[in-house]
């Protein structure tokens, strides 16, 4: 399992359960921002494109609500699909990527 589940230095290609939160929460939190400033910017609810944006930042945010959960019971950081280690270099730019990058290639064919 890729999670270190103790909150000290993590040993090479792990990250500790502090860690993941914290940088779930900082891509949570710059959803929330960019959600925000879709809201500031007055644009009518019409306008197809920032519906778009919007739900897109959603779906994001949902990804991001299931990947702490996924630290909450320990299966952050394992693959959905063949349940091996997502990289750690990947996790690092998406914290909340479900699956390693052969399986979401797969998937997105």
């Amino acid at each position: 399992m890729p999670l270190d589940t103790s909150e000290s230095h993590p040993s090479t290609g792990r990250l500790t359960a502090h860690e993941a939160r914290q940088r779930l929460e900082h891509a949570r939190n710059s959803r929330l921002a960019q959600l925000q400033a879709l809201d500031e910017t007055g644009q009518s609810t019409d306008d197809q494109l920032m519906t778009a944006q919007a739900e897109a930042i959603r779906r994001v945010l949902g990804e991001i609500e299931a990947a702490f959960t996924r630290v909450e019971d320990g299966s952050y950081g394992a693959c959905l699909s063949c349940a091996k280690p997502v990289p750690v270099e990947r996790l690092e730019i998406l914290p909340y990527t479900r699956y390693c990058v052969a399986c979401q290639r797969r998937a997105a064919s």
